[in-house]
C-alpha cells in the first residue's frame, strides 16, 4: 500500500500543473548551478562555484504562426533525474569516457518543453515538441548575457555581404564584447568570464540550422553584453556556379526550419573550464550527439595519407611529368607504401569538375589500374568531390566507387549549414556507411557530433588549415592559431587541418607562394601538428620528394599514431602554447607548440606508468630562430619522475615519443 502511493504521488508531481517560476539543476561534483527562469519569458542563467557566468539570458522558439514557445510559457509537468553514462567513443580522443548529470524536463503546454542538464563540463539545454503535424520555426531566440567587459574569442564570417555562404575557415578574433564587430561569428565562440571560460558550441544538429551568434546587435545588447543567436534561413531556390557544378542558395523563405511531428532540437552547449588545459578535452559536443545508428565499426580504418593538392603535384627528379597522371599516384603510392601510409588523396582533377562528372573518371589516371596497385601496396585510395555532386546521384556512386574498391570521399565545398545542408551531410554520411566508404568533410560548417552517429566521418576541416598558407597573409598570425584552435574549435571534434610543409618559414622571413607553400613556424611545430590535433584521418601535405629529402623526420612522424586510447593537455595557455599527451597501449606520445615567443618549458612525466621508457625528442634545433627547417632528434632514458628541459624556437615546437620498455 505504501508503495502504491508512493507511485501516485510521484505521477502527480509528473503531471501536475506547477507553479514554482524557477527550476535547478546542479553538476555531479556540485560546482555548476544552472538556473531555469519560466516568469514571463524563458530564461537560462548558470553559476560556477557561485559566480555567475551567463546572467539572465532569455531563450525560446518562434512558429511562423506568431506563437512565441518561450513568452508566458505555462509549464505542465516537470521533471528532475541523475544519470551516469559509459560512452564508447571509436577514432575519438579516447576510446571511452565516462560522464554523468543531472536533468530537467520541463514541459510546457503549448506543445513545446525544455530538457536542461548539468555535467561538471558544463550546461546544456534542448527543446522539443509533441506538437503533431507540420511545424515551421520562423526563429530561435537566444539572447546570451555574458557582460560587456567580458573578453571573447570569435571567428567571424569571411563574407559579410553574405554571411552564411562561406568555409567557415578564419583565424579568432580576440576582442571584448562591448567591441566586437557586428558581423555574424560562427560556432564554437568562447567567452572568458573571469572565474572559468565558457565555449558555446552545439550538437545534434538534426534537420536544423546551425547557429551562428551576433554582437552589439543595439545599444542595449552593447551595454549588457549580449551575442545573440542567428541561423541562416530555409532555402527557397537553388543554382549552381559556373565551376565545379557547386550548387549554392539562391533565395531563401523567411523562416529557419521545417520539420514534422515529435521531435528533439539540437543541444545548445556552454562549456565550462576553469583551467585553459581543461579546453581541448572537453567531450561534452561528442556526448551530446545521437549514439552510432551504423553498428559494426571494425571497417573503418582511419590513417595518414599522402596528398597531393597541397604540393601542388611538385615532384622533383623525375623522369615523367608530374600531375593528375597514373605515373604521378604511383610515386605517391609507393611513397606511402615505403613509409607505413595508409592512404592517398586524388583531389580536384581526377574528373572534370566543371562539369561536374563524377562518374566518369579521366583517362589519364587509369583509376581501375590505379586501385589494383594501391592493393598491390597494401595503400588504398580515397576520392575528392563537391557535396552537392556526390548528393545528386549519391547511391550511384558509393556502389560504384566501393565496387571499384575505393574507401572513401574528402568531400568539399559545402560552405553553408542551413537545415536542407545539413540534411545533405546526413544523407551522405548514412549512404557512405551503408558501402564501406569512410568520409573526410572538407569545406564544412563545425562539428556537432555527427562522427559519434556516423562513426565512418573521419574529420571535419572548419578550421584556418595549412592551405591557406597558399595565400593568405601574415597578419594572419598561423603560429598564434594553432595555439588558439586547440583550446576553442577542438571543443567541436577533429580537425583536418593538413600538416606535414617541409618548407618552413620563420616570422621574418615567410610569405605565401601558392604553387611552392611555406608553413609559418618550424619544421617540429608541424610535426607537433599530429600530436596537438585530433585527427583520425590525417595529411602528409608536402610532396613525396621532399619527404624522401629528409628521411630521419619523415620517418618519425609516419611513425606517429592518429587514434589513441587517451589524452590530456599537462600545461599550456591559450594564445601562447600547448603541451598535449596521448596515450597509445603502453606508449605515450607528447606533442608541443608556441606561438611566435619563443620560450623554454619543464615537462614532467608523472602521467607515466612505473618503469623506464625510452623518450625519442624531435626538437627545435640551436639556429631556429633564423631557419626554421632546422631540428634534431635525441634520446633519453625517463620515467615518470623524470623532468625535461626543452627550448621552443619562435614558431617552435617538439614531439617525443616515449616508448615503454
Amino acid at each position: 500500500m505504501v508503495k502504491k502511493l508512493f507511485f501516485i504521488a510521484t505521477l502527480l508531481y509528473i503531471g501536475a500543473t506547477v507553479s514554482a517560476e524557477n527550476y535547478l539543476v546542479k553538476s555531479p561534483d556540485g560546482k555548476i548551478v544552472a538556473e531555469l527562469n519560466t516568469n514571463k519569458y524563458l530564461s537560462l542563467q548558470f553559476k560556477y562555484n557561485g559566480s555567475i557566468l551567463l546572467q539572465e539570458s532569455s531563450i525560446g522558439v518562434t512558429l511562423n504562426d506568431g506563437m512565441d514557445m518561450g513568452k508566458n510559457p505555462k509549464v505542465a509537468s516537470h521533471k528532475l533525474s541523475n544519470h551516469k553514462e559509459t560512452i564508447h567513443a571509436p577514432f575519438y580522443r579516447q576510446q571511452n569516457f565516462e560522464t554523468g548529470y543531472q536533468e530537467l524536463n520541463l514541459k510546457l503546454k503549448n506543445g513545446f518543453g525544455i530538457i536542461l542538464r548539468a555535467y561538471d563540463e558544463g550546461v546544456a539545454y534542448r527543446f522539443y515538441t509533441q506538437r503533431k503535424g507540420k511545424t515551421i520555426i520562423l526563429n530561435e531566440t537566444a539572447a546570451y548575457q555574458f557582460g560587456k567587459d567580458k573578453k571573447a574569442w570569435l571567428p567571424y564570417t569571411t563574407t559579410p555581404e553574405k554571411p552564411f555562404a562561406m568555409a567557415f575557415q578564419n583565424v579568432y578574433h580576440e576582442t571584448r564584447l562591448d567591441t566586437a564587430k557586428q558581423d555574424l561569428a560562427f560556432l564554437p565562440a568562447t567567452i572568458d568570464c573571469g572565474k572559468a571560460k565558457v565555449t558555446i558550441l552545439e550538437s545534434d544538429l538534426e534537420k536544423y540550422p546551425g547557429m551562428w551568434l551576433k554582437a552589439n546587435s543595439s545599444e542595449q545588447d552593447q551595454e549588457k553584453g549580449i551575442l545573440r543567436a542567428a541561423f541562416a534561413p530555409y532555402p527557397k531556390e537553388m543554382a549552381y556556379y559556373p565551376w565545379r557544378h557547386m550548387s549554392h542558395v539562391k533565395s531563401a523563405h523567411d523562416y529557419i526550419a521545417v520539420s514534422s511531428g515529435k521531435r528533439n532540437y539540437p543541444w545548445r552547449i556552454f562549456a565550462i573550464t576553469e583551467h585553459d588545459t581543461q579546453m581541448p578535452t572537453n567531450n561534452l559536443v561528442y556526448a551530446l550527439a545521437a549514439p552510432n545508428k551504423i553498428g559494426d565499426t571494425s571497417w573503418i580504418k582511419p590513417g595518414k595519407v599522402a596528398w597531393d593538392w597541397w604540393n601542388d603535384w611538385n615532384l622533383k627528379g623525375v623522369d615523367f611529368k608530374a600531375g593528375i597522371n597514373f605515373e604521378t599516384y604511383k610515386y605517391y603510392i609507393d611513397f606511402a607504401h615505403n613509409h607505413g601510409l595508409e592512404y592517398i588523396v586524388l583531389d580536384e582533377g581526377w574528373y572534370n569538375s566543371k562539369e561536374g562528372s563524377i562518374l566518369k573518371p579521366i583517362d589519364d589516371i587509369q583509376l581501375p589500374k590505379l586501385i589494383e596497385y594501391g592493393k598491390s601496396k597494401n595503400v588504398d585510395i580515397v576520392l575528392w568531390a563537391v557535396f552537392n555532386v556526390m548528393d545528386e546521384n549519391l547511391e550511384t556512386i558509393c556502389k560504384t566507387y566501393a565496387d571499384m574498391g575505393i574507401k572513401g570521399f574528402k568531400v568539399d565545398f559545402m560552405d553553408r549549414d542551413d537545415q536542407t545542408a545539413i540534411e545533405m551531410v546526413e544523407r551522405l554520411a548514412a549512404c557512405t556507411a551503408k558501402h564501406h566508404l569512410i568520409l573526410d568533410l572538407h569545406g564544412i560548417y563545425k562539428p556537432h557530433g555527427l562522427n559519434r552517429t556516423y562513426p565512418n566521418i573521419l574529420n571535419y576541416e572548419s578550421v584556418f588549415g595549412m592551405e591557406e598558407c597558399r595565400w593568405t597573409e601574415a597578419k594572419n598570425d598561423m603560429p598564434l592559431y594553432d595555439v588558439t584552435f586547440p583550446y576553442i574549435r577542438m571543443m567541436a571534434g577533429q580537425v583536418d587541418f593538413t600538416p606535414g610543409a617541409m618548407r618552413n618559414g620563420t616570422r621574418d622571413n615567410w610569405k605565401a607562394i601558392y604553387t611552392k607553400p611555406i608553413s609559418m613556424g618550424t619544421r617540429c611545430h608541424q610535426a607537433a601538428c599530429y600530436i596537438v590535433q585530433d585527427s583520425p584521418f590525417t595529411m602528409l601535405a608536402d610532396t613525396p620528394t621532399n619527404y624522401e629529402a629528409d628521411e630521419p623526420y619523415t620517418r618519425y612522424i609516419a611513425s606517429l599514431p592518429v587514434i589513441f586510447d587517451k589524452t590530456i593537455v599537462p600545461q599550456g595557455e591559450i594564445g601562447k602554447y600547448i603541451v598535449t599527451a596521448r596515450k597509445k597501449g603502453n606508449d605515450w606520445y607528447v606533442g608541443g607548440q608556441s606561438n611566435w615567443d619563443e620560450r623554454k618549458l619543464t615537462l614532467k612525466f608523472d602521467f607515466l606508468a612505473a618503469g623506464d621508457y625510452e623518450a625519442i625528442v624531435l626538437k627545435d634545433g640551436i639556429n631556429a630562430n633564423h631557419d626554421a627547417e632546422d631540428y634534431k632528434i635525441e634520446k633519453y632514458d625517463i620515467h615518470q619522475n623524470s623532468e625535461m628541459k626543452i627550448h621552443l624556437a619562435s614558431g617552435g615546437g617538439f614531439v617525443i615519443k616515449l616508448i615503454k620498455k
